[in-house]
């Protein structure tokens, strides 16, 4: 088979797979599914709820007030650098 003969055979399945898939298919109804409804509830409950916890917690960086440089070594222990470290 020729190379023009495979694409030839390749779009008329595809043809014919999308008439059959176009033929089967209903009427569209303009309405939305049932579902809908839940799903935004539940997102805007979560909104909610979640900057309320998000409010009422201190910020998590009102217990890290030192911070300092701490050398840093490999596991031969030669220095390599320093880095930032807050405890």
């Amino acid at each position: 088979m020729s190379i023009k003969t495979k694409i030839a055979a390749a779009a008329l399945a595809a043809l014919a797979v999308t008439g059959s898939i176009a033929s089967t298919t209903t009427a569209a109804e303009a309405k939305q599914p049932g579902w809908v409804w839940g799903v935004g509830a539940g997102i805007a409950t979560a909104a909610v709820v979640g900057s309320a916890i998000a409010a009422s917690n201190d910020p998590y960086y009102y217990g890290y007030h030192r911070c300092g440089w701490v050398a840093q070594y490999n596991a031969f222990g030669q220095y390599v650098g320093r880095v930032r470290t807050c405890y």
